[in-house]
């Protein structure tokens, strides 16, 4: 049975790996700088377009750019799923007190309870597993922070022109994104999470309702106590996450402010205030900023996660450099102090 489950736990694990590796290497690829390769760029960039920086070629295989809802609509829908389930699975079996952190324990606490060799619970002590899990609860939550506030900015404060498209290969690939990135956070602990939550349902389906009347009440706050005993890694991961979504939010809210005139509606105009002083793309630099703070919290030392990054700042950079070319071409008078995504670097 442990044979297995470790087997289980590999094969999803190393599945979301493959995911990621094939998705960043076409990036990759098209980002080194050879004559050979420069129709592969653009045929990646071409895949990548969406809206200002969409290719008049790629017009055929479009759907309306409004439909980036549908990737935050799911985002939301699949994250809460998981942080639930994961959520529930640590209540019940992994609860973590302060006086389990022995002197022992220490020196994996303070660094987030990393192991980069560690592939199963058994290689792990109790305190350290029950650690693991709720590292994986408290990714989650800030996963769901992040997806539900782009769900909101999605219907409040982005105004898509009508004639605005998304390549459907970006709009698979976001599809894509948003199932594999939540599930990159709690890979680790999902298997054994699935197991619970099937053996939930068999519970409920047999036992019936009259089993969940007698159910003892639920204490939200001090279920989630054992989040504020979580590791240094994670308070430091969790500020930078926190500074990278509250400029994303800001940005994003810039960005709907310039069509909130309907005199608007139809040109495009130079963005200021916040990042946009010093690059063209401060709302993908954020995100970068944000994710960067997931895999600080993580502890570094999953590769799925360090994936997840790869991809985010693969993709991110390209259509940042896409849009600082169109910025440069469409406006005379376009800051030159500006860089494409990272400042003073590109």
């Amino acid at each position: 049975m442990m044979i297995a489950s470790l087997v289980m736990e590999l094969g999803i694990v190393w599945l979301v790996r493959a995911a990621w590796i094939a998705a960043v290497l076409p990036m990759v690829i098209a980002s080194i700088p050879s004559s050979k390769l420069t129709s592969f760029h653009q045929l990646v960039l071409g895949f990548a377009g969406r809206g200002k920086i969409l290719h008049p070629s790629s017009q055929k295989w479009t759907v309306p750019q409004k439909y980036f809802a549908h990737f935050y609509v799911f985002g939301a829908a699949w994250t809460t799923l998981l942080l639930a389930t994961t959520g529930m699975y640590a209540c019940k079996t992994a609860p973590l007190s302060s006086e389990e952190f022995h002197l022992s324990d220490i020196a994996s606490h303070l660094t987030g309870g990393s192991h980069v060799f560690s592939f199963h619970k058994s290689h792990l002590t109790p305190v350290e597993h029950r650690f693991k899990v709720w590292r994986a609860v408290f990714l989650l939550v800030l996963m769901e922070i992040q997806v539900l506030r782009r769900l909101i900015e999605s219907f409040y404060v982005f105004k898509y022109s009508p004639s605005a498209r998304l390549h459907i290969l970006g709009y698979l690939v976001g599809l894509f994104f948003y199932t594999v990135a939540p599930l990159s956070l709690c890979v680790n602990v999902a298997p054994e999470v699935a197991r619970f939550a099937g053996y939930q349902v068999a519970e409920f389906i047999a036992k019936g309702k009259s089993h969940t009347s007698a159910a003892p009440e639920f204490d939200i706050l001090s279920s989630l106590s054992p989040l504020m005993k979580l590791g240094w890694c994670q308070l430091i991961g969790g500020i930078i996450f926190l500074w990278g979504w509250l400029h994303q939010r800001r940005c994003h809210a810039i960005l709907g402010s310039l069509r909130d005139n309907p005199s608007q509606a139809k040109e495009y105009i130079i963005p200021h205030g916040d990042w946009f002083e010093i690059v063209s793309s401060p709302h993908y630099l954020a995100e970068i900023v944000l994710y960067t703070g997931l895999l600080i919290a993580s502890g570094g030392a999953d590769i799925t996660i360090w994936l997840l990054l790869g991809f985010v700042v693969g993709n991110l950079t390209l259509a940042a450099g896409e849009t600082h070319r169109w910025y440069l071409r469409k406006f005379e008078n376009y800051p030159a102090n500006r860089n494409a995504i990272f400042p003073f670097i590109y």
